[in-house]
């Protein structure tokens, strides 16, 4: 049979229940088997650099969703045989390809204001996509400010990231292809169903192996925050998706545990925290750091002023945002908050911060900002920071990508 599902007790019952729906969504019936394949050094290689591919050409040949090791295929980037089975099959979690929106404002009691919610605005177009829509789904193929961009959320490894959906030059789609690399969501594209890690947007099976997708900034955020930063915005619409889903249920209960092991990832965890722990990741010059959340959280707000590399960076985290993967319901979990990261600087001036009730300061000026980097009131009102991605995810996914990371906890 062309795909395997690994049996894994009551685990497996969480990814089914993410996948069921009504009949007419047609999902492909699921072979069974067991897979025995273990995670070694899961820690994704780096391919050799070859000649230069045409632009607006992808390439013909089969699809890594049938074999890992036709001879068409560079090197793999992962062992195959560490990518298992996560239940269903490709599509099974049927990405949203035709998304529908309404108007923020004719729509602020879509959600509760704790609701967790992807935000992406490119060229002024705003757009809110629910964790409630993306915990049944995974991936939202979409076009924003004219930007062909893939939305895509990982429960597994809790991390949302969005990327252009453009390779040498082409525009596709992504689909998910039922398997997982290190407890993540590896999705395929549609062009030459090659397979790609979620967690870094590279092509690590098939004809575009070594390909790696632009990521865009789209940070976590509370329904509340972005409503008020984006009263002209757009959200998904949860009753024009084209599926029937029980939106609003949280098919994960309990998986937001940080005493608990995360499904499916047979690697070795970094002992310097425990595996579901929250962190925040940042790359910057080469190097590596994640910020467990308690050492960045607390009260209604809090600035952590830091380095990564040789980058100065401000992290901004603000009370309000509900842990979607805990509770019954999305909105109902524990408020774990919003992050946000900026480059601590205006017109060449370097700023610090401080928190002030649920408002940001700069020590420099007095400014009042707001944790979504603009300056409210205060010699620079209007002024806005520059955002620098960064990853709210568990500790064991951040480890297997970034095995070099430094790590800064309550103590550090």
């Amino acid at each position: 049979m062309r795909h395997r599902v690994l049996v894994a007790g009551a685990a497996l019952a969480i990814v089914a229940a993410a996948c069921s729906g009504s009949a007419d969504d047609n999902p492909a019936d699921p072979a069974v088997a067991t897979t025995a394949a273990a995670v070694g050094n899961a820690t994704p290689t780096t391919a050799e650099p070859g000649p230069a591919p045409a632009i607006g050409v992808l390439p013909e040949g089969p699809s890594a969703l049938d074999t890992s090791s036709a001879d068409e295929f560079p090197p793999p980037l992962v062992d195959p045989g560490d990518i298992l089975s996560g239940g269903p099959p490709p599509d099974g979690i049927p990405s949203i390809d035709e998304p529908v929106f309404i108007n923020v404002i004719d729509s602020l009691d879509l959600l509760q204001a704790s609701a967790p919610v992807v935000a992406l605005e490119i060229d002024g177009d705003a757009r809110a996509y629910p964790i409630e829509i993306l915990v049944w789904h995974e991936i939202v193929n979409d076009t924003v400010g004219g930007v062909p961009v893939t939305v895509t959320y990982c429960p597994l490894c809790n991390s949302a990231v969005t990327y252009r959906r453009e390779i040498r030059g082409v525009e596709t789609t992504f689909g998910t292809s039922g398997r997982l690399f290190a407890s993540a969501l590896v999705m395929y594209d549609r062009a030459t169903e090659s397979l790609w890690t979620h967690f870094d947007g590279r092509a690590v099976v098939g004809l575009l192996t070594g390909e790696e997708l632009e990521a865009i900034s789209s940070p976590l955020l509370s329904w509340g925050d972005f409503v008020e930063a984006y009263p002209n915005g757009k959200v998904l619409d949860p009753a024009q998706t084209g599926f029937n889903r029980d939106y609003g249920r949280n098919p994960y209960v309990g998986y937001d545990n940080v005493g608990s092991e995360p499904f499916l990832f047979t690697g070795i965890t970094d002992p310097r925290a425990a595996s579901k722990q929250r962190i925040v990741g940042i790359e910057l010059d080469g190097e590596a750091k994640a910020f467990t959340l308690e050492a960045i959280s607390g009260g209604a707000a809090t600035a952590t002023n830091a380095t990564v590399g040789d980058t100065d960076i401000v992290i901004f985290w603000k009370a309000g945002q509900s842990s979607a993967l805990e509770a019954g319901s999305v909105d109902d979990g524990r408020d774990v908050g919003s992050v946000s990261v900026f480059l601590p600087v205006v017109d060449g001036q370097a700023l610090t911060f401080t928190a002030d009730g649920d408002v940001f300061v700069d020590d420099q000026t007095g400014s009042q900002w707001s944790g979504l980097g603009e300056a409210l009131s205060g010699e620079l009102a209007g002024s806005r920071l520059e955002r620098v991605n960064h990853l709210d995810t568990f500790w064991f996914a951040w480890a297997t990508y970034s095995p070099g990371t430094e790590l800064v906890d309550v103590a550090g």
